[in-house]
């Protein structure tokens, strides 16, 4: 959601990257945390993810320029990067995914918000997000998010396909012929949480099943409890085929269930010893 105190710049919330008025302390930040995380992703994140870092106008010395990036996904997967000012109202967000439009935050953290920002800044949307956009399973998942997101608003449903969001787009991890790989934005350009979910035992690794991800709570304050695997990112293409209404339906009469829980029927990949979230309950 947006900034309550935050006035709508446009209809839209699009406004001018302004590229280039970053400072080079700006420039700075990006390349701190860049040359960090690319090393540590390397044997982390999933193929598509490092295949399409490298096809895009990303490095290290400066933050990315939105139109240079754009002209890349265009011709690759028809997605374009349109900069927001931060956080905006749902509906503006699933319009521009519907759209094929990724919108990013233009600015980015201070030196001393390396490892934690309330809010998505430049570094999380563009390094964390945009590489997968260049993959065709998963830009016409997200686009088919955003087509999904408006109907989930009619519905009153938009809680539930939150979820969906989250245990994927950002926090999800895809098996691989290497092991487990990360696909997820939000570990991506998190370097504590990119060793937490892959190294750590104390988080439960659970098989995605769709309703199972539906009706669980997260955790939006810390590292995961909880991670949803994918047997592949082909299972995202499955998604976009379902017709959500009877599932909707279906959860509205089971419980909640919450990120620590471990259901009867889930096929557990990793049991959690839950060591490091028992120990700051």
């Amino acid at each position: 959601m947006a900034d309550p105190d935050l006035a709508a710049p446009s209809p839209d919330w699009t406004i001018d990257q302004g590229w280039e008025n970053y400072t080079a302390e700006e420039h700075g930040v990006w390349k701190t945390l860049y040359e960090r995380q690319i090393k540590l992703l390397e044997n982390r994140a999933c193929d598509e993810f490092v295949a399409g870092m490298h096809a895009l106008p990303m490095g290290p010395d400066e933050i990315p320029n939105f139109k240079k990036l754009s002209e890349v996904l265009m011709k690759k997967t028809g997605w374009q990067v349109v900069a927001v000012p931060g956080l905006v109202p749902d509906d503006v967000f699933f319009e521009h995914l519907a759209n094929r439009r990724f919108p990013s935050g233009n600015f980015i953290r201070k030196p001393h918000e390396l490892d934690y920002l309330e809010e998505p800044d430049v570094f999380h949307d563009v390094f964390g997000h945009v590489p997968m956009l260049m993959n065709p399973v998963f830009a016409d998942y997200i686009q088919a998010y955003g087509v999904g997101g408006l109907k989930a608003q009619k519905l009153g449903m938009l809680k539930q396909l939150a979820r969906v969001y989250w245990y994927t787009v950002e926090f999800g991890l895809v098996r691989q012929r290497n092991g487990l790989r990360i696909y997820g934005a939000g570990i991506a350009s998190s370097y504590t949480e990119s060793l937490f979910c892959t190294d750590d035992p104390s988080p439960n690794r659970i098989r995605f099943e769709l309703e199972r991800v539906m009706r669980t709570n997260y955790r939006i304050d810390d590292f995961q409890e909880v991670y949803f695997v994918l047997d592949n990112l082909e299972a995202l293409l499955e998604l976009d085929r379902i017709d959500f209404a009877p599932i909707y339906e279906r959860i509205k009469a089971q419980p909640e269930l919450q990120p620590w829980d471990v259901a009867p029927e889930d096929e557990v990949l990793h049991r959690g010893t839950g060591v490091y979230h028992d120990a700051k309950r």
